[in-house]
């Protein structure tokens, strides 16, 4: 499988998805610079858009990066199928960038939260969910302050009636409660798809728990699911 991490001025969670993918993972692994504009689908599998602050969260997070240059390669990418994966500051720049619907503000209690998380998988249908089984509970960190997902009525009721949400907050037992949201997004949705399904948003950081090093291991599910995709239709 060939991954392309992307990095934009203030991006930092791009070594921890490098370090994923090609040493825990022995994947081939590259860096992609915001201002490069290829045809990635000639070098890449799967690209992913890590987390951090892109030019400083100004404006909004994720709103100057989808102006990048590598962002028009990013959707040209994704509409021919290449899989594409936006964690934290990369999901913000996939709504912004309109490959993802909605958006995503600030946390409702308007403090940044870096904690673990519990994760109930809606879908095993994925290329990202694969290794799953539907209704299993992942435990993976966050750590943003403006990871609030909200989009209207309509835009909601169409992601749960085509099976676009791919994870929500929920307890330890996979109980969907607000005690479990962690900055009040909408149906404790933590993670969505496009209507294809080659594109996933999701807040948590599964680059974080891939080694028992760092507390879990569940994050792998996510990559070892891409990976096996790429395994099925390479």
């Amino acid at each position: 499988m060939r991954f392309g991490i992307v990095v934009f001025p203030g991006t930092w969670s791009d070594g921890d998805c490098y370090h994923a993918t090609k040493n825990v993972l022995g994947q081939d692994t590259n860096y992609l610079w915001y201002q490069e504009s290829p045809k990635l689908s000639d070098r890449f599998d799967c690209i992913v858009l890590p987390g951090g602050f892109s030019y400083g969260d100004y404006l909004r997070a994720g709103s100057i990066a989808r102006f990048s240059p590598i962002m028009s390669a990013v959707a040209g990418f994704a509409s021919g199928g290449g899989l594409v994966i936006g964690i934290c500051n990369g999901f913000q720049i996939l709504c912004e960038a309109g490959l993802l619907p909605g958006v995503l503000m600030r946390n409702d209690h308007l403090q940044y939260r870096c904690q673990w998380s519990c994760l109930r998988v809606e879908r095993s249908t994925t290329p990202f969910t694969s290794s799953c089984i539907p209704g299993q509970v992942l435990r993976i960190p966050i750590s943003h302050g403006e990871g609030n997902y909200f989009a209207d009525g309509p835009t909601i009721q169409a992601l749960e009636e085509r099976g676009q949400v791919a994870f929500r907050y929920s307890t330890t037992d996979g109980d969907v409660t607000p005690d479990a949201n962690p900055n009040g997004s909408a149906n404790n949705i933590a993670g969505i798809t496009n209507r294809k399904g080659n594109v996933l948003g999701m807040m948590p950081h599964p680059e974080r728990c891939c080694e028992e090093l760092m507390g879990g291991t569940d994050g792998k599910l996510i990559f070892e699911s891409i990976i096996r995709h790429g395994a099925r239709t390479g």
